[in-house]
């Protein structure tokens, strides 16, 4: 059954791997239909007999509908994709339209709309995906863009902005369904009915994590605006914990801020020590050139048994971490949230160097079929939070259209997406469960 599944993605991938563009061409992809002209019905075992002998197309003339037996029907639903097969009862209607600021979000115009095509086309319903590039957040973009959107007759819209361009959407208030990948409800004022938000909650990541730190917490931070505010929060929760945490800190606007960090100071800001009830909290803000810490770790006393809280990217955080083995410093753990989750940590540090590592992660459902359809587009859905994000959305919006089950149990409460909060830890070799 999988040896099946593997020869038909190794027979494709090529094609497929050299087709890629992030430009969706305007004429549709011819579609594949299979008619039945078997008299016999076809049971599980049938059809568990037609994959065995590697009769595909056998199996797919019987399982045009959506199979109880979920092996059987991840088979279905990745065969429809890779197959690129119709279906005679398709409904219409579904038209997806992405809203992209490719100057701002770099790498994800192309990513986001990826990962919408790749969940499209493990449907059997036809649909129509539309790519509507802006040049910038500013309020007559948004507008011009949504009038051709509306024009076009797309009601549903993809958008992954940042929290700009989400505040002036919502100041234009257009009367369309419209899908934030990237931003937390929490983090705007928006009262729409239309708008939707599936960004990752990292104070409530935080909070979490928090639990598991000791005094003193020690925070490292970027001069990116949101590095400086998830230090402000968990050191305030630290020194004054909240029962209840009802904000939200999204990470949508660093998309393209590490990216293009101005700051060229090679000098980290001074350290800033706080006291309360005994705990001690100690900033560290350091700029993107910053590349030796040993002022900061190198025989410094107040920070023996410390938790580490780290708020910079992957490749910043795994040159923190190593100089933390470096200088010898006696860390009791090292806390992270979804910023980190990534494989790069575990190749470009020792074990030694994370193996106190603590990461909080919402990426916590998995679709096999989902994720193995986004691969085949060099896609990534595992780690990359927002790509994740973005499948959840057009799940949210297949079920709105179609009234077929999501594929993803994530709820959707007043408009934003309610993430669980998990604890993992870096392994030898992957990520395991704290």
């Amino acid at each position: 059954m999988k040896l099946s599944i593997k020869l038909l993605l190794l027979f494709f991938t090529p094609s497929i791997m050299f087709a890629q563009s992030f430009m969706i061409s305007p004429i549709p992809l011819p579609k594949t239909y299979i008619e039945n002209l078997d008299p016999y019905e076809c049971n599980d075992i049938c059809l568990q007999d037609f994959l065995d002998k590697g009769m595909i197309f056998s199996f797919m003339a019987h399982a045009d509908h959506k199979l109880d037996n979920k092996a059987l029907d991840d088979i279905r639903k990745m065969n429809v994709s890779v197959l690129n097969l119709g279906a005679f009862n398709s409904r219409g209607g579904l038209n997806i339209a992405m809203l992209l600021p490719y100057k701002k979000i770099g790498k994800y115009a192309s990513s986001t709309t990826n990962a919408v095509f790749a969940y499209l086309m493990t449907k059997s319903n036809s649909f129509s995906l539309k790519s509507y590039k802006i040049e910038s957040e500013n309020i007559g973009d948004i507008e011009a863009a949504f009038r051709k959107i509306k024009a076009d007759g797309y009601d549903y819209v993809i958008a992954p902005l940042t929290k700009k361009g989400v505040d002036n959407v919502i100041a234009i208030d257009p009367n369309l369904n419209i899908y934030f990948p990237t931003i937390n409800k929490n983090d705007v004022n928006s009262t729409s009915p239309y708008l939707y938000f599936g960004g990752i909650n990292y104070k409530q990541q935080s909070k979490l994590l928090l639990k598991k730190a000791v005094s003193p917490l020690v925070i490292f931070s970027d001069k990116s605006h949101t590095g400086k505010e998830l230090a402000t929060y968990q050191k305030e929760e630290f020194l004054h914990p909240t029962i209840d945490v009802n904000e939200s800190m999204s990470y949508a606007d660093e998309v393209s801020v590490y990216d293009m960090q101005t700051d060229t100071s090679e000098n980290a800001l001074p350290e800033d020590e706080n006291l309360s009830d005994g705990k001690h909290v100690i900033n560290y803000t350091i700029s993107r050139r910053t590349t030796n810490l040993q002022r900061y770790l190198k025989d410094n006393e107040k920070i023996n048994d410390a938790s580490f809280f780290i708020n910079t990217p992957v490749i910043k955080t795994g040159m923190i971490m190593s100089q933390l083995t470096l200088y010898d410093t006696n860390t009791t753990n090292i806390l992270s949230t979804q910023i980190n989750y990534d494989p790069l940590i575990l190749s470009m540090t020792q074990y030694r160097d994370r193996k106190k590592m603590i990461i909080a992660n919402s990426i916590t459902q998995e679709n096999n079929v989902l994720i193995e359809a986004n691969l085949l587009l060099h896609n990534d859905i595992v780690y990359d939070w927002i790509n994740y994000s973005t499948t959840i959305g057009i799940d949210y919006f297949y079920k709105l259209i179609t009234g077929e089950p999501r594929e993803y149990k994530t709820p959707m409460q007043e408009n934003q997406v309610q993430y669980n909060i998990e604890l993992i830890r870096p392994g030898l070799s992957k990520f395991s469960k704290y």
